[in-house]
């Protein structure tokens, strides 16, 4: 009676694919779980500890400007969170690594894992896996979400911080269309007015027609843009040694220039989206402007950030997936010093690509260069 019980109940089980393999098994959701809920926790302690700082720093200015409590919550605080966050955020996914390994190295967690057969290049799986999660949400909000709200966390700073911001500028001079010059002694920002202009067009390196205009105010209230009316102009016209002369009092006009074309305020090139700053670069060297590094630069470092979270997640695992006699004191400290100078030769290569003439794309990613080295130096003397 039992025999016969126990091949009936045979009968019902169900099949089983012994050969279906699940890519993400429970080992990596354990993993991935700890690595971003620790990301997570990481970035809400230590930006609301900056919070807190730079509030007490700035209350005094904030209270003499007289600034509402609601733009200071949602025009100041709300965007000062998601950019610094974005900016640290490869110091974040260190601390994260660091943090959560360490601890699964202390209670030889890591040593279960790979006394089961799970070798150490399979266990980085989910790390990079959570890296590239990382990666794609760090290059999508700094791309695309961050530069708005760039703009008007720094219109707040203008107003309520006391900022300067540049407003005016003097001498430009830019090519606004093949073989076209245009010049500005005096550009006032504020009435979006130019002083001292010329237009200067050339064919064939020969000078066919000079405009003057005491005084060229651009038209916030057209539909169209480049629309600029000058005031008192003059206009010769050259054909071979003939020349014409039109005056008049007023004149509309279109020239391929706008007012941010003209004043360079500092930070600009962080309220541009990726797209925007690919044309935006494109346009000024169309028209032979040298101000354009600083620009390359933050497009290119937006992407090399992004990069950043797999090669110091490696450095932090691999540091940390040891148990060690003594506690990890002395690799966690190791880790923060490489995760710092990663940060400050960021800072150091992009200064040297607007100062020094260093390619911008080179500048952006010789930090993810060098670190690379370091990152694959770690990862084989990890435990395998």
């Amino acid at each position: 009676m039992k025999e016969k019980l126990t091949r009936a109940l045979s009968k019902l089980r169900l099949p089983v694919d012994r050969n279906k393999q699940h890519y993400l098994k429970l080992l990596d959701w354990y993993i991935i779980k700890k690595f971003i809920g620790t990301y997570i926790y990481a970035i809400a302690l230590i930006i609301s500890i900056s919070i807190v700082f730079d509030f007490n720093e700035h209350m005094v200015k904030f209270a003499t400007n007289h600034a509402p409590w609601q733009a200071i919550v949602f025009d100041y605080y709300a965007n000062f969170v998601p950019y610094f966050a974005n900016l640290f955020s490869p110091l974040f996914v260190f601390i994260a690594v660091i943090f959560f390994t360490s601890k699964l190295a202390g209670n030889s967690e890591i040593i279960a894992m790979l006394a089961c057969g799970t070798s150490f290049r399979r266990l980085m799986r989910p790390y990079m896996l959570s890296a590239a999660l990382i990666a794609v949400v760090n290059f999508f909000l700094g791309a695309y979400i961050i530069p708005k709200g760039n703009v008007v966390r720094q219109e707040f700073e203008v107003l309520y911080k006391n900022n300067k911001k540049n407003t005016s500028a003097q001498n430009v001079q830019l090519q606004v269309a093949p073989g076209v010059i245009a010049y500005i002694q005096s550009y006032d920002n504020l009435t979006k007015r130019g002083y001292g202009f010329s237009l200067d067009k050339f064919e064939k390196k020969q000078l066919v027609s000079h405009m003057t205009a005491n005084i060229i105010q651009y038209d916030t209230i057209s539909d169209d843009r480049y629309h600029w009316k000058a005031i008192n102009y003059k206009i010769r016209t050259l054909k071979g040694l003939r020349e014409h002369i039109e005056t008049g009092m007023e004149i509309d006009t279109t020239i391929m220039m706008e007012p941010m074309d003209l004043v360079f305020t500092k930070g600009q090139q962080e309220t541009f989206t990726s797209p925007e700053l690919l044309r935006y670069i494109s346009k000024q060297k169309d028209r032979g402007s040298l101000n354009v590094v600083q620009y390359e630069v933050e497009y290119h470092k937006r992407i090399a950030t992004s990069f950043a979270s797999f090669i110091l997640t490696v450095i932090g695992a691999s540091l940390s997936s040891r148990k060690r006699k003594g506690g990890m004191g002395m690799y966690l400290g190791i880790g923060l010093a490489l995760s710092f100078t990663y940060i400050l030769l960021q800072t150091i290569s992009a200064t040297f690509a607007i100062n020094a003439g260093t390619p911008p794309m080179l500048a952006a990613w010789i930090p993810n260069i060098l670190y690379t080295f370091i990152a694959y130096y770690c990862y084989r003397q990890a435990p395998n």
